[in-house]
């Protein structure tokens, strides 16, 4: 018998906070869908994060369907046990395990998610649901408002109003609570000495991956479920490629390589890069582009503080990243120019921060109004990573720099004293880099 290893309080206290805003309402969230790898090979399966936000939950085939103030007013719709399919597959919890174990009012077979939802749903005004999401789930859901109206067909009321879940969500995972923050400090500690045994790996001659090889070794043997995405470990000109995927290369001496790597905790990501020599120490060049990038993460991670507007930490970025490229005479003009026109955009393509948590990219609004960017507010933890990547093929960069990528990135935690860096166990400053080398 496998047992839940979270306090499933937890997961009860965030449903009463959601119901609260919710009245009158029900909530429906579905499992992720399995993933065929190949053939009759499955991908490994990770739940819906905003299911498992509110059930801790991870078996597929699931639906949550909440309906605040009413008897039940919590109801899991899960796979029955089957002693068959049991020994193939594993463990199932089934109806009477789910409301045993995981605190819902009801459980009852997946099987019969259509005509008991649409019992539970008599009641309610709206349904709050992701759709587009999962094509198979939308059409059952179809069916099951369809028999909602069928059955209340002479009370002259129309299909039930859907409104997207996801934002609704957004804003309740958005500020992480006390359980969700002791994970996030998990994951970024074990992922941050991962990335330490991996830079004293690296020498000249080893393939990139290797080090992804003794990422996944150094994360799991402490604990992670796995990896929070799939690593990025780029040599050389590859690190210029943001989401370079391949990680087969060999790395070579006088190159800088660009890791990207987090771990998971009980579903919660950390997200961390760091850029360091291949050989033992960086040449002159790469050392003057690689501080001047960690001033500006420093820039921002400074300004990362209740209040400050999400959109300040780009606009503060790209200005001084800008100053950067005119300095190594990446780019002509003036800095006002070059940001209006975005030519900056061929060395930084990218944004500076997202929200972190359950997604890598987590939920939650960057904006409160189109064009409005959001102040940020305690108990938000986001990513800070600036950038420069130069082509190996831009013969109008200087040749020293020219394949060159460079990206530092830390996970921060806002807090009312200040910004609190969760991955500060990597180091990041040039002496500490090269004295994990020696």
């Amino acid at each position: 018998m496998r047992k839940p290893e979270l306090d499933m309080q937890i997961f009860k206290r965030r449903r009463h906070q959601v119901g609260q805003d919710i009245q009158g309402s029900a909530l429906i969230l579905a499992a992720s869908p399995e993933a065929i790898r190949n053939f009759d090979v499955h991908h490994p399966y990770r739940q819906d994060s905003n299911l498992y936000y509110l059930t801790g939950f991870e078996e597929p085939e699931s639906v949550l369907l909440l309906r605040p103030g009413r008897d039940p007013e919590a109801v899991l719709f899960v796979r029955s046990k089957d002693v068959e399919r049991e020994t193939w597959d594993g463990f199932r919890y089934g109806p009477e395990g789910a409301e045993e174990y995981f605190l819902v009012d009801r459980a009852y077979p997946i099987q019969d998610f259509e005509e008991r939802a649409a019992e539970l749903l008599l009641e309610v005004d709206q349904v709050y649901y992701s759709q587009f999401r999962d094509v198979a789930f939308d059409r059952r859901l179809q069916d099951t408002l369809l028999r909602v109206q069928t059955r209340a067909r002479r009370s002259g009321r129309g299909l039930l109003p859907i409104l997207d879940a996801y934002p609704l969500l957004g804003e309740f995972r958005l500020r992480k609570d006390d359980h969700e923050l002791k994970m996030m400090r998990e994951s970024a500690e074990i992922a941050a000495q991962a990335h330490i045994e991996v830079i004293k790996l690296t020498s000249p001659g080893i393939n990139e991956r290797a080090l992804y090889g003794r990422f996944l070794y150094e994360i799991m043997a402490r604990g992670a479920s796995g990896p929070s995405y799939q690593g990025i470990f780029a040599s050389g000109a590859n690190a210029t490629t943001l989401h370079y995927v391949f990680n087969d290369q060999e790395c070579r001496a006088g190159e800088v390589i660009l890791v990207d790597a987090g771990a998971e905790v009980h579903g919660y990501a950390s997200d961390i890069t760091r850029s360091f020599p291949v050989s033992k120490q960086f040449t002159s060049a790469q050392k003057e582009l690689y501080n001047q990038v960690l001033e500006v993460q420093k820039k921002i991670i400074a300004l990362m503080r209740p209040g400050t507007n999400y959109s300040q930490l780009q606009e503060t970025t790209v200005a001084a990243l800008v100053e950067v490229m005119l300095d190594h005479k990446l780019l002509k003009g003036s800095p006002q120019e070059i940001i209006e026109k975005g030519s900056y955009r061929k060395y930084y393509p990218h944004g500076v921060s997202h929200f972190l948590g359950l997604d890598v990219h987590d939920a939650g609004k960057t904006e409160l109004a189109k064009g409005q960017g959001r102040p940020l507010e305690e108990r938000m933890v986001l990513t800070v990573e600036p950038g420069i990547y130069i082509p190996a093929q831009d013969l109008e960069a200087p040749p020293e720099l020219r394949g060159l990528g460079i990206r530092i990135e830390d996970d921060v935690l806002i807090t009312a004293e200040g910004p609190e860096v969760l991955t500060q166990g990597v180091p990041k400053e040039v002496h500490e880099i090269e004295a994990l080398r020696s």
